[in-house]
């Protein structure tokens, strides 16, 4: 494991898990708000071939960077929040090609994606505190918990930054 990997979630596990929680409730407060606060009323653009071919083709190899930049965090300078970035960026792309709408309000399947890197990472503290420790991960399931705790948030940290985006962008706050 990556010594950042390591400080971030052992050392500094409440400051992640309250910038994880942060970034959720800000977006559920967004969600919260009254739609109809200005008569804007959300017209997808005109698509563009151009952009949504290579919109195509770059999409899927975002998420391969992601995946990589999730893995990597294990060996070196990476892990959820810059893989987060990286599919956060892919949504707001597809967003921007005219291939992913804007949120009016989230479904089931995308509550459950915004709140699962919180819920483990949430059960996994609870579990560690039904040994007497909060947030210190025994030696022998370190990696295994981290990685766990890394992967959930890397999708609810896609979907909150892209969520904020397309909430947004839905809500006409943005130009």
């Amino acid at each position: 494991m990556h010594p950042v990997t390591a400080v971030l979630l052992n050392f500094r596990g409440y400051d992640t898990l309250l910038e994880i929680a942060v970034l959720l409730l800000a977006l559920l407060g967004i969600l919260a708000l009254p739609r109809h606060v200005s008569d804007h009323q959300h017209r997808p653009s005109s698509a563009n071939p151009v952009l949504q071919t290579l919109t195509r083709v770059l999409a899927p190899l975002m998420l391969l960077v992601a995946g990589y930049v999730l893995w990597a965090g294990a060996h070196r300078p990476g892990g959820a929040f810059q893989a987060g970035a990286v599919l956060a960026g892919a949504g707001v792309l597809l967003h921007l090609a005219g291939l992913l709408p804007a949120w009016a309000t989230p479904g089931r399947t995308l509550r459950a994606g915004l709140a699962v890197g919180l819920l483990v990472f949430i059960a996994v503290a609870v579990a560690l505190m039904a040994q007497g420790t909060l947030l210190q991960y025994p030696l022998s399931w370190a990696g295994a918990l981290i990685l766990m705790i890394e992967a959930s948030l890397t999708l609810s940290l896609g979907l909150i930054l892209a969520g904020l985006y397309l909430v947004l962008t839905d809500s006409g706050v943005q130009k």
